[in-house]
């Protein structure tokens, strides 16, 4: 009898379950949310319990506290989030729908408030989620498929499986392929293969109609599927959700030699910097400082306690102190000679140079070692007042000159790390959604501070006073993985694309259900 009627069924639990909950004391069905959402096949995988909808509304940067959402869903397959989109923009009052992956982001831009967050990662627990399936083709070339649920160090350990492994990268592997590229995607290896999001051949996207599919050479399929996946690429999940994407690969090396260098001034390390940009050879290169509030044994340093003395007495004769990182991947007995020749002419300080030869997969995941030893210490789940920036090379020197060596040093408190390393532009693929100054060459700066729960805000005014001194300077920045607050902010940073931008809303997303977050486009 049940099976001839199965919706009544699902309407009498539901019903049931509902009462059940009140009657206890529990959180009830939310009023946010209409009623007929429960007669859905995806009710049973939607979450209205308090700490559901906490957990949802916390994030890495632990620096806002919106209201939580009605609802999180934990979907079982790619359909089940396209039926609560499509519920969504049906209702004549629609509500905000966030797809979550690692809630890495850091200002709630992946939060719904009074709205739904869909919680990407579900996708990996079951067997309707897209997964990670490898193609080696050393002729048409080699990619994998990966849900964009997947994290990038599952994808990493899939495809060594096959000798290959991606070409761009993060820092940070436990991220998601869709929140990653989503973004841009940004580490050592952008200056050579660009961003992730310049590094993908095909995407499925779900936007608010439907779900978009894009297979093969972009060029041979229509304008409309090609419009979605260039929107959705650095689009901030304005624009649909990256359900898959076939990402691309090359020849995955055993092992990497890795280098750092160190300068005590910035004109030598900056000109060495775009020297070894410019020249083939290298695999990954990135740039950071070293100051009394961020010493050599911060988060993400690599030398060996040894070591540390020396640099700190560096850093109290000079104040601030510059490493030039580099890796060359290899295979072979010549990569020595191959690396001395590399970084013949470099003007590093004699004696501080560091080596070190380690497997592919250690270096790659470097940073997660640290995060396991601050997690040990309780020093990871706290708050982060990060803040990055594209800065145009033709500034960075006075950059340097009024941030690095005037406004940081400020705070006398250990705060994180600090990086600072150049990217080309031409690597970059204007027609994405991503949006980088407007120079063949300009730098990724990163002030990844850390800080205890109750001070985190001077650091907060720290970022505030290095916006004022950089439009006070007349130093153009580009925001990267921020969140303004005003309709004014945000066209101001999308510059000559809102206007593209704005369209891409209309055409995708035009009732703007998706990523209330990011709070760009405020209507539900």
């Amino acid at each position: 009898m049940a099976r001839s009627c199965p919706i009544s069924t699902s309407f009498i639990i539901i019903s049931v379950l509902s009462h059940f909950t009140s009657s206890i004391g529990l959180r009830p069905w939310p009023d946010v949310l209409p009623n007929e959402l429960q007669s859905l096949d995806i009710a049973s995988r939607l979450g209205v319990d308090p700490d559901a909808t906490r957990m949802a509304s916390r994030d890495f940067g632990k620096l806002v506290h919106p209201p939580n959402p009605a609802a999180v869903l934990y979907p079982s397959s790619i359909e089940d989030i396209a039926s609560l989109v499509k519920f969504s923009y049906n209702r004549s009052f629609p509500f905000g729908i966030a797809a979550r992956g690692q809630g890495h982001s850091l200002r709630g831009q992946a939060m719904a408030p009074h709205g739904v967050v869909v919680e990407m990662r579900s996708l990996n627990n079951c067997s309707r989620g897209s997964g990670i399936r490898v193609t080696k083709n050393p002729i048409s070339g080699s990619y994998a498929d990966a849900g964009g649920e997947q994290l990038w160090i599952d994808v990493l350990q899939a495809t060594l499986k096959h000798g290959l492994a991606p070409v761009s990268w993060t820092d940070y592997l436990y991220l998601t392929i869709g929140g990653t590229l989503s973004n841009a995607g940004i580490s050592g290896q952008t200056f050579r293969h660009g961003p992730q999001i310049s590094n993908v051949y095909e995407m499925d996207v779900l936007t608010a109609f439907c779900l978009i599919q894009v297979k093969g050479t972009c060029d041979l399929f229509q304008r409309h599927k090609l419009r979605a996946v260039f929107a959705v690429l650095g689009g901030l999940r304005q624009f649909g959700i990256i359900t898959r994407a076939r990402i691309a690969l090359e020849p995955a090396p055993e092992r990497v030699k890795w280098i750092q260098m160190l300068y005590d001034d910035f004109s030598t390390f900056s000109r060495d910097q775009e020297h070894l940009i410019s020249i083939n050879g290298l695999d990954y290169l990135e740039g950071s400082l070293f100051m009394q509030n961020s010493p050599p044994n911060n988060w993400r340093s690599s030398f060996s306690p040894s070591e540390y003395p020396r640099i700190s007495s560096l850093i109290s004769k000079n104040g601030i102190i510059y490493c030039l990182e580099v890796v060359k991947y290899y295979d072979s007995h010549t990569v020595d000679e191959e690396l001395q020749e590399l970084l013949k002419g470099l003007n590093f300080l004699p004696g501080f140079v560091f080596r070190k030869d380690v497997s592919l997969v250690n270096f790659l995941n470097r940073v997660h070692s640290r995060e396991l030893n601050l997690q040990a210490k309780g020093l990871w789940d706290v708050p982060h007042p990060w803040m990055n920036l594209f800065v145009l090379r033709s500034r960075i020197s006075y950059f340097n000159s009024g941030v690095f060596r005037d406004i940081l040093p400020k705070i006398n408190q250990t705060t994180g790390t600090f990086l600072v390393y150049p990217v080309i532009r031409n690597k970059w693929d204007d027609r994405t959604s991503a949006v980088i100054p407007d120079e063949d060459i300009f730098y990724t700066v990163g002030l990844l501070h850390s800080s205890g729960a109750d001070d985190w805000e001077p650091l907060e005014n720290q970022n505030k006073e290095i916006l004022k001194f950089c439009d006070k300077a007349g130093i153009k920045i580009k925001r990267y993985l921020s969140r303004y607050t005003t309709k004014k902010d945000w066209m101001n940073h999308f510059g000559p694309k809102w206007r593209t931008f704005e369209d891409r809303k209309a055409q995708f997303d035009p009732k703007m259900i998706l990523s209330p977050g990011q709070q760009i486009f405020i209507s539900i």
